[in-house]
């Protein structure tokens, strides 16, 4: 495969940016992402480090034979994470800024180019974001999130944060009033399309080793934080999130997700309300079971089988609340 001049200017000139890919069995969506990675950015110098967590679904060849001479394609043997594999893409990489970019992800409109604009106007932020859509161009609001509370614990525990999706009140963490327009200071940059200096990150440490999947960037922007660093993101600067592509197990995917959250929990609240935050987070898996089962029992189609998803994650308890330093 030949390269052309522009992608040959790219590897020949130092790269502002190291976009890094971590795919996990998402082969067609990991191409696409790479192929409108490569057609949408055209302004920023780039380097593409891909690594694939020892994926069955022929993955690794597929990467191997259309990007190796384009990217730095690393295939492993065993399944690191998200977390661990984008550390040790990290460690690869030689540009300026790290950008996180989900294999299932279209960069759309040179997002790419926007978000480094973005962050040369926004310097001190020091973590950058933008908005991400659904393949219909709907918005999917989740590129961003406030951090949790015993208040929207307590509204998921009781379901108010899935009733009232749009309210910011009921739904403090997904700022469910917020349609993701504009500029905006948040605390929770996600890790689908999330831009740091590599300096930086370097400086953090990375993601913790703890967080397997989920919630390693909540915790590494809570770090940031410490730090000094005011995460910020904009709607100039929009891809495509198809979302959940990796994770095809409903009941597999809340029990890391679960797990997450709690170790989340326990590495940043106050001790004085950690307890009483782990709580609330054991509540939420029980109250929807519980929910679910009385709806099935009156007639609720849709129940039926979420009622086997929660069942499965409350019998699995023993995982998600097993957390420590």
């Amino acid at each position: 495969m030949s390269l052309s001049s522009q992608q040959t200017t790219e590897l020949a000139t130092t790269p502002a940016v190291s976009i890094i890919v971590i795919s996990y069995n998402t082969r067609d969506m990991t191409l696409k992402a790479l192929e409108t990675t490569f057609a949408e950015t055209r302004e920023t110098p780039f380097e593409v480090i891909v690594i694939d967590n020892a994926s069955t679904d022929g993955s690794a060849a597929a990467l191997t034979e259309q990007y190796a001479d384009r990217a730095k394609v690393m295939c492993l043997d065993e399944n690191l994470g998200f977390a661990a594999a984008n550390n040790l893409a990290a460690k690869e990489a030689i540009g300026e800024f790290l950008l996180l970019l989900n294999p299932d992800t279209e960069v759309l409109d040179g997002a790419i180019d926007k978000l480094m604009a973005f962050a040369r106007t926004y310097p001190d932020a020091g973590i950058w974001g933008g908005r991400t859509v659904f393949a219909d161009k709907s918005l999917n609001p989740t590129s961003c999130w406030s951090n949790m509370s015993l208040w929207s614990l307590t509204s998921q525990a009781l379901g108010f944060s899935s009733m009232f999706r749009n309210s910011s009140f009921f739904n403090p963490e997904g700022m469910g009033s917020w349609d993701r327009d504009g500029i905006r200071q948040v605390d929770i940059v996600t890790g689908c399309f999330f831009l740091i200096r590599r300096d930086f990150w370097n400086s953090l440490g990375g993601f913790d080793k703890d967080f397997f999947m989920y919630a390693e960037e909540a915790d590494l922007c809570a770090r940031a934080a410490k730090a000094g660093a005011t995460p910020m993101v904009t709607s100039a600067a929009t891809i495509i999130h198809h979302g959940g592509a990796s994770e095809t197990v409903q009941s597999d995917k809340l029990v890391r997700l679960i797990k997450a959250k709690m170790t989340l929990i326990y590495k940043h609240f106050p001790a004085a309300t950690r307890g009483m935050a782990m709580w609330l987070m054991k509540l939420w898996p029980l109250s929807r079971y519980m929910a679910h089962l009385v709806l099935s029992k009156i007639g609720r189609q849709s129940s039926r089988d979420s009622v086997a998803v929660w069942k499965s994650v409350w019998d699995r308890r023993n995982i998600w609340t097993n957390v420590s330093d």
